[in-house]
This record gives structure tokens, sequence and C-alpha cells, in this order.
């Protein structure tokens, strides 16, 4: 038996379609009942109201919310899916959005811009929707060496650094490249920036190179006692200064200009 086999979840060893929404209602309850990797999204909900200040009296949206609990920790977000689900606010694709022009402060994505199929499209419905010095952001799959490794051997998902920006015609969730956001914001950065020069690439940085992996994420046991959560965030630290070669994740921010 391979490791990875033994590590697996007992009960994501029967899933077979990812876009079933039963698949992502199982993966909140994963999420619920796995500490480590609750305590990975908790920061990762922080990283959005550090990005945004205070979210009180905003309109916040998050996109692809998922099984995620982002309510729980940033009261009042509007949560959205393309999938139907019982738990978000609102059913919708992100290239076409329910929005009044200029009426959003922000747009929260956790691994969600890799999975759409036709990112300009996007873009240019988030600028529409997005008020002057609203932001987009985005936590996504970095691309660095050990990132590369993980991705490439340990993962599900494509990871082509080749590619362009459109997925393949499958569906929102079984589809995807985590190497897309490297593509658009560092391999393609030129583009971006000439065809949505409204949107200011405000921030970017790599992070993140063990924690999530350390929790098993949403298919594997964790790995760890619930415990040493904060002495793996204190050895996280210590290896910020080669995020850049070890981070798993980035995390990006997009400003629309007054333009």
């Amino acid at each position: 038996m391979k490791i990875i086999d033994w590590l697996r979840l007992p009960e994501t060893k029967k899933i077979s379609n990812l876009d079933d929404p039963a698949t992502t209602l199982l993966h909140a309850r994963i999420i619920q009942k796995k500490p480590f990797l609750k305590r990975v999204y908790i920061d990762f909900y922080r990283q959005f109201v550090k990005a945004i200040g205070e979210p009180a009296e905003k309109m916040i949206v998050e996109l692809g919310s998922g099984g995620g609990f982002i309510k729980d920790v940033i009261p009042g977000v509007f949560t959205s899916d393309i999938l139907e689900l019982p738990n978000v606010d609102r059913i919708f694709s992100a290239a076409a959005m329910p929005f009044d022009n200029a009426s959003v402060h922000a747009f929260f994505m956790i691994d969600v811009l890799h999975h759409i199929g036709r990112p300009r499209a996007f873009f240019s419905e988030a600028l529409r929707c997005l008020k002057t010095g609203g932001k987009i952001v985005m936590i996504e799959p970095a691309n660095t060496l050990w990132s590369r490794f993980i991705y490439k051997n340990l993962h599900h998902e494509l990871f082509d650094t080749e590619a362009g920006w459109e997925l393949g015609k499958t569906g929102p969730v079984s589809h995807g490249n985590g190497a897309l956001p490297w593509i658009i914001f560092s391999r393609d950065r030129k583009i971006f920036e000439r065809e949505f020069p409204c949107l200011k690439v405000a921030a970017m940085r790599n992070h993140t190179p063990l924690r999530y992996l350390l929790s098993g994420g949403l298919t594997l046991r964790q790995l760890v006692p619930s415990c040493s959560y904060p002495l793996f965030k204190i050895v996280e630290y210590l290896l910020s200064p080669f995020d850049n070669l070890l981070g798993m994740f980035q995390t990006i921010e997009l400003q629309k200009l007054d333009r």
C-alpha cells in the first residue's frame, strides 16, 4: 500500500466527482473536525481583514465560499459559489455577478482563481462591480521550488506553468491549474497590466510552506498534533526569509484605480 493511500481520510476514498455539491459539503465537515486545518483557514481569513482594514459597513463578497466558514471570522461577508450549496448566500458565476456597478468594496477568494475558466471575463466583471479603491484579495497556490514539488507529485490538480490563461471545458471544481495565478501575475504580468490597467497589483507575497501540508488538507489525515499549531507558526515565521523558495501559497492583492 502506498503511504499516500494509507494517509487518505476514509471518507474521501469514495469521492468520484469533485463537481458534486455533496463533495464540497463533505469538505466543510472535514475542515470543522480538523483543528489544525481550521486554524489555517482562520489565519487566511485574518489576512483578508489585514488587506482591507475594518470590514464593518463594507460590502464584501467571498467568491467560491465552498466549505469555508468565513462568516464565523468576518461577520457580514456575502458568501457565494458556482455550485448549488445550501450554506451560501447566492449562487452565480464569477463572470456574471449580480451586483450593481461600483457597489462592492472587496472580493475575497481562497483557491478560486485557478478554477475560473475565463479569468479575463472575471477581471472585467470584478472591475465593473468594484468601487474605486476596492480590492480583490486572493490566496492561491504559489510557484516555488518546494510548492512545485508538492503540487506536481502529491496533489490531484494540474500544475502547468507553460499553459495559457483559459482552462479546458470541464467541471467548475474538477478543472483547474494551480499555476494559473503565477502565470497571470508573474509570467504574464505585462500582459495583465496592459489588458487591465485599472487593476493594480498592490501586493504579492508567498507564505505558509508547512502548515497546510501538515494539516493534511481536505483529503489526508492530520500529520501532527493540533496543539503544535503555534509551534509550526513560529517555525514558518523563522523560515519567512525563504518564502520565495518554500512558500506553498501566495496572497495577491489587486486594487481598482481611478482612471
